[in-house]
């Protein structure tokens, strides 16, 4: 009878062993979805509610971070499975009304953004938790265990005592799986929910095709290539222009429409003008499979930079580089808003190769803005580089960077942050010192 009991308890845990799924999906199932966009001259995010259950009501609001009087903001959600859409209107404010649509089926989905004259089209997807093997394990071993146990009680009655103990041995088992799986579900994999994408499985060598300049990858989807334009292709000072970037894959040649929210976007867009005097943090709209346009205007002539951070599904974080230049003879005035700050910096006089704290105050209570309370670009005076840090949480009026530079020379730097219904810029340059000539 120990034998046989052995025998059991061991195809039990085999059984909770093969309960695990194949793969796991890195999506989160009733989290809201936030989307940053650079639409009708102003700064928004898109706010889509985590749904529960389909069919459902999906929730979408529209933040604004600076100032709009009664935006509207045409919503379309379509279903790519089956084309049907479904239509309604959010308003955007600084505390947005959420508008209601319905949600027929999980999967992929397209929401088209339309305010003033542009249009966006963004992806997502619909997730909905589904009843998973563990649960069912739990349950199902509980409910034998008690058929068990009521048998062999039955069965003891009948004075039937060989057949009572197997009975009381199988009752153990059915409670013995139960207990490992609650023990043990924190440590499996979670299940894909309803409307997960399918798992592929990576391709070494992927990234072959990619060429230097994209950066190819070893493993996944390599890395995008990306050619930046204007429209007009020589845009002049104080005109609206079109800035545009094409993403194509690599390998294949074809357009790459498998980016994912990073910080809350599809893609931050850096533009600031040769001298540092202009910047913009912009985010870009999805005009088509692979294309992402935003429109704007700069204040004088001259060259201008442009770095985009996106990332593919599958790949990683990559940043792609262009210019272009504005033609004008004088400055048609500043466009950014900008406040005047003195960082403190440790050390005071930053070193290549080394962390260096910046703190600064600001001038109101900072809000969340892209997922983080402040935002610190920094670009190198030439224009080679460029890097983009996060505030490190600190309570009060008060922004904390931590930021090491690459090597000695100027930087200009530009700490954001949003406060009220607004988003604040603070310019500065710092000098860093080569590490030798630090001792």
């Amino acid at each position: 009878m120990i034998r046989v009991l052995r025998v059991l308890c061991l195809a039990a845990v085999l059984m909770l062993a093969g309960a695990a799924p194949a793969a796991a999906h890195n999506v989160t199932v009733g989290a809201d979805l936030r989307i940053a966009q650079t639409i009708a001259g102003t700064e928004l995010t898109i706010v889509i509610k985590g749904t529960k259950r389909v069919p459902g009501p999906l929730q979408v609001g529209v933040i604004a971070f600076q100032p709009v009087t009664d935006l509207p903001v045409a919503l379309e959600l379509r279903s790519v499975a089956d084309g049907r859409t479904v239509t309604g209107v959010a308003r955007a404010a600084y505390e947005p009304q959420y508008t209601q649509l319905t949600v027929d089926r999980t999967g992929p989905h397209e929401l088209t953004l339309r305010a003033g004259n542009e249009t966006a089209v963004v992806p997502f997807r619909v997730l909905v938790d589904r009843g998973s093997a563990i649960e069912l394990l739990i349950y199902g071993g509980l409910l034998v265990a008690a058929l068990l146990m009521i048998g062999g009680l039955l069965t003891g009655a009948l004075a039937r005592r060989n057949q009572a103990m197997l009975l009381s041995g199988g009752a153990a088992i059915g409670l013995t799986v139960a207990a490992m799986v609650v023990i043990f579900e924190p440590l499996l994999p979670a299940a894909p929910p309803d409307g997960a994408p399918p798992t592929v499985a990576p391709t070494v060598g992927a990234g072959a095709g990619a060429g230097a300049a994209s950066g190819a990858q070893t493993g996944g989807r390599p890395f995008a290539q990306g050619r930046m334009a204007t429209l007009p292709a020589r845009p002049a000072a104080g005109e609206e222009f079109t800035l545009r970037l094409d993403l194509v894959d690599g390998s294949t040649g074809r357009p790459v429409d498998d980016l994912v929210l990073h910080h809350e976007a599809l893609a931050h867009v850096i533009v600031t003008s040769e001298d540092g005097r202009y910047f913009r943090h912009i985010h870009p709209l999805r005009t088509a499979p692979g294309r992402l346009e935003v429109k704007m205007r700069a204040d004088r002539p001259g060259r201008y930079l442009a770095y985009a951070e996106l990332e593919r599904e599958d790949s990683g974080g990559q940043l792609i580089t262009g210019e272009f230049s504005i033609s004008g003879d004088t400055s048609v005035g500043a466009e950014t808003p900008v406040e005047t700050v003195t960082p403190l910096m440790q050390p005071a006089a930053p070193v290549a190769g080394r962390p260096t704290t910046i703190e600064l105050n600001t001038s109101g209570t900072p809000r969340p803005w892209l997922g983080m309370t402040g935002h610190l670009i920094v670009r190198s005076q030439d224009g080679t580089f460029l890097g983009h840090v996060h505030e490190m949480g600190t309570p009060g009026p008060r922004l904390r960077f931590t930021f090491s530079f690459p090597s000695a020379g100027r930087y200009l730097a530009w700490a954001q942050y949003a406060t009220g219904d607004h988003i604040v810029t603070a310019p500065f340059t710092i000098n860093v010192t080569a590490s030798g000539a630090a001792q």
